[in-house]
């Protein structure tokens, strides 16, 4: 399976306009999980493994192939790190975590912000 390519059909369009080709690659199962726990610094397929808790070593290899593949992440001499415009992303996605926490709280009376506000960087 490739990924998703703008201008082709994706999940949600039948035109792939860009933005939905995005929301299908980052979509996939730990996706933004890949991205998210990239963001602490550079680390082996071990490594992201654990950050990544629960993620299968199969699900792991298809993100990194994805991801890569989509010019969001790379393996380097000191593991895998997001590119550039890995994280230009994550620079983008950090106002929805920031959104997130007062959507959890008032909507939901979630408090635990723990894994956000001390995350790594």
């Amino acid at each position: 399976m490739s990924i998703p390519n703008p201008g082709k059909p994706v999940r949600g369009s039948r035109s792939g306009a860009p933005i939905m080709a995005l929301f299908d690659l980052l979509g996939r199962p730990w996706a933004m999980g890949v991205v998210w726990n990239l963001q602490k610094g550079p680390c082996t397929f071990r490594d992201l493994q654990d950050r990544c808790e629960s993620i299968s070593p199969s699900i792991l290899n298809s993100r990194i192939k994805d991801l890569r593949e989509a010019d969001i992440m790379e393996r380097t001499i000191d593991g895998y790190v997001l590119t550039e415009r890995g994280e230009k992303l994550i620079s983008l996605l950090l106002p929805f975590g920031e959104w997130s926490l007062s959507w959890s709280e008032e909507v939901f009376g979630f408090t635990d912000h723990h894994a956000f506000r001390n995350r790594e960087k």
